[in-house]
């Protein structure tokens, strides 16, 4: 219980800078400088204002200099962020496998958001995520690397399959992605990448159901988020769910 609680801070803790990634990096800003400050008269936000969750309900939602409105968006990250990494503790495992989807948790977290706002997965998140992969798995859990490597290269490739014969659906940071995926999750990214094809699929059908299929087909939906949610059940149930296909299926 006391890894889950660790978990839980560290997470909100480290969500607090992922609204700072979320919003800074796509507008090409610096990640450290300036320090925190609001967005509507620039004031630095104070320590005692910076603490996840607590200190936005503590002001209201409001900045306390100028009283601008701060979007729900911020603590949601921190308190989301948080309850996933406690999720991971509590799914239980190995520790290089709760480690790694803990980092898993974190990379695809700003990615959904990113994507959602401007379509784009940025190469800043995917590089450095593939490298915290690579030495968490190394560091952790060597000998497991060469079936992460193998399970990144066949979600990677698959996806590429997937862009080169529908391009509009899909871009080459979403292949990145799920390459990055599989050095985290191992086997474990092939449920990951069904759900992402499923829950895409299904909210495609509700936009043409609601437009109408011509408008619906011409309505861009940004396939980021959709991985970032295979990612998370895979996290949690991944490996459960590969087991339960391997004993029941090919035996």
């Amino acid at each position: 219980m006391e890894a889950a609680t660790f978990a839980g801070v560290l997470g909100a803790i480290i969500g607090s800078f992922l609204n700072v990634v979320v919003y800074r990096l796509p507008r090409h800003e610096s990640l450290i400088r300036p320090a925190s400050h609001c967005p509507g008269c620039g004031a630095p936000v104070k320590p005692y204002d910076n603490i996840p969750v607590l200190s936005w309900l503590l002001l209201r939602g409001h900045c306390r200099a100028c009283g601008e409105a701060i979007s729900v968006r911020y603590p949601l990250v921190e308190l989301i962020t948080g309850a996933l990494c406690v999720g991971a503790v509590l799914a239980g495992g190995s520790a290089s496998r709760i480690a790694l989807g803990i980092g898993l948790i974190l990379l695809v977290v700003p990615v959904a958001l990113i994507d959602l706002e401007t379509r784009l997965i940025p190469n800043k998140l995917t590089l450095p995520g593939a490298v915290l992969a690579l030495a968490l798995g190394l560091a952790l859990d060597p000998g497991g690397e060469p079936s992460r490597l193998i399970a990144a290269a066949a979600a990677g490739g698959f996806l590429l399959l997937a862009a080169l014969a529908y391009p509009g659906g899909m871009g080459m940071g979403d292949v990145k992605l799920a390459g990055v995926m599989g050095l985290f999750l191992g086997s474990a990214v092939a449920p990951a990448l069904l759900i992402a094809l499923l829950a895409g699929t299904l909210v495609g059908a509700v936009i043409i159901a609601r437009k109408g299929a011509s408008a619906g087909r011409k309505t861009a939906v940004p396939f980021g988020p959709f991985l970032a949610l295979g990612a998370i059940v895979a996290v949690f149930a991944g490996h459960p769910l590969v087991h339960v296909y391997v004993n029941h299926f090919l035996h």
